[in-house]
């Protein structure tokens, strides 16, 4: 009978909601800033978001108490990973006491991803408050194509400084995110490949993608993971991975002489839509259920509306349960040119 008792009283594991694809929810994005001190050619050009651009006011940006409600209904909702973006996540003044929030929540494996600009002064706190993983953003260590590209001059020596430091902090292994842009950064393709190799790193490339409607995506812009694999391969030889888990985005490669691991992110040219677990808060409080969205559902009027955890969860599991997204199979010449939201306001 005590067995009975304690099986009976046990708290229920998450459940994870289901969507008309069959797909689980298991990660969860969470923008917390709509500002970046970046103006990433493919992501915030300047020409759009210059010095006038529009940003959300203050009032308008959930609170950190906000997020971390969301954050305990989506592990609820059998939520497994959060990760933290932007934005630059970390121009968000306190993000660390985020962190300590929603590192007190069980089952979760917290991330983020960064520019790396603010990093070399951060890691530490960002470790120290709970975060577990980090990965960075750099598109060449070229440093007159890297200052070209975040077109703020920033220089790519102290981007470096800061994935040291985060490694130096134990956020790792540190993650390596480099778009590659055909006649663009093309070229760093192998130094970025001989930089990290060896170093406990883990570089990804990821294909040009049509986030947004600002970038002036084009399709012959793309240098695609297979193209990027060869060239690796052809100097260093390398041989493929099994994924970590079902509907990881990146195709893992590692080196067969033991030295590491890359891996490719290839959206455009071989979508993995079929297996996407992923749902994104917006800065302002709506909901994404595809990067590549052209509208979202506000539940920063639930939040603030006085509405129970039950009724968002509610809310939540009915947009779940009517997801039918898989833009990247369906993607066109045409769909690239939809409104779709900023990636500044519902991260990558």
């Amino acid at each position: 009978m005590a067995e009975l008792r304690t099986a009976s009283t046990a708290p229920a594991a998450p459940v994870a909601a289901r969507d008309r694809q069959g797909r689980p929810l298991r990660d969860l994005r969470v923008s917390v800033t709509d500002r970046c001190n970046f103006r990433c050619v493919y992501c915030m050009p300047k020409e759009v978001f210059g010095k006038d651009y529009p940003f959300l006011d203050r009032g308008e940006i959930l609170t950190f108490e906000e997020i971390a409600r969301m954050a305990r209904i989506f592990r609820e909702l059998g939520v497994e990973k959060i990760r933290l973006t932007g934005g630059e996540p970390l121009v968000r003044r306190n993000l660390e006491q985020l962190i300590e929030m929603l590192a007190r929540i069980p089952g979760l494996d917290l991330t983020l991803t960064t520019n790396g600009s603010l990093l070399k002064r951060q890691a530490r706190a960002l470790r120290d408050a709970g975060l577990k993983r980090i990965t960075v953003s750099l598109d060449s260590l070229d440093d007159a194509v890297f200052r070209r590209m975040n077109d703020v001059d920033f220089p790519v020596a102290r981007v470096l400084e800061g994935v040291e430091a985060a490694a130096a902090a134990g956020l790792s292994p540190v993650k390596i995110n480099m778009v590659v842009k055909r006649g663009e950064n093309d070229a760093s393709v192998l130094p970025m490949a001989r930089h990290f190799r060896g170093s406990g790193h883990i570089l990804r490339y990821i294909e040009y993608m049509d986030v947004g409607h600002t970038n002036g995506w084009r399709m012959e812009d793309v240098v695609t993971a297979r193209e990027i694999i060869e060239m690796i391969g052809a100097e260093t030889p390398l041989e493929p991975v099994e994924p970590n888990y079902t509907g990881e985005v990146a195709e893992r490669w590692r080196y067969r002489d033991g030295s590491g691991e890359i891996g490719v992110i290839a959206s455009v040219t071989q979508a993995f839509c079929r297996d996407c677990t992923r749902i994104r808060l917006s800065t302002e409080g709506k909901l994404y259920t595809c990067l590549f969205a052209t509208g979202g559902h506000d539940l920063r009027a639930l939040l603030r509306g006085g509405a129970s955890d039950r009724e968002i969860t509610d809310t939540v599991t009915g947009i779940w349960a009517k997801r039918t997204d898989r833009y990247s199979e369906i993607r066109t010449a045409q769909t690239a040119k939809l409104q779709k939201i900023e990636m500044s306001y519902i991260g990558g």
